[in-house]
């Protein structure tokens, strides 16, 4: 039975992932579908969390909009997941930034890494 669930999560995963991490500034391009149409909508913030793997793996992604936090968490291996580009690479020390929903303004940003 578990060769079987393996072989089936297996062929549902993308071949091509982006490679980010908790703290990188992404946008990711999100499929929605409004009626009988179908469109690609941007959604821009931080990455404050990734978690599961395989084909379970999510991450949620921050935004702060007309002064108010949105959070999204995204199926990483989704079909209505288009790509998700990295615009900036975060300089953080944990694998989850839940401190950033309490802070506001310049506080919430993430230092950029520099390599």
């Amino acid at each position: 039975m578990n060769e079987i669930i393996k072989k089936i999560e297996a062929e549902q995963l993308k071949e091509e992932v982006s490679q980010f991490n908790v703290g990188d500034t992404v946008r990711v391009h999100g499929k929605i579908k409004e009626g009988n149409r179908e469109r690609i909508q941007i959604f821009e913030g931080v990455v404050l969390k990734k978690q599961g793997g395989s084909n379970r793996a999510t991450f949620t992604v921050r935004k702060s909009s007309n002064g108010i936090g949105v959070e999204k968490t995204w199926p990483l291996h989704s079909p209505n997941v288009e790509k998700v580009e990295v615009i900036r690479r975060g300089k953080v020390r944990r694998a989850k930034l839940n401190y950033l929903r309490d802070r506001v303004g310049k506080a919430a940003k993430v230092k950029e890494l520099v390599k």
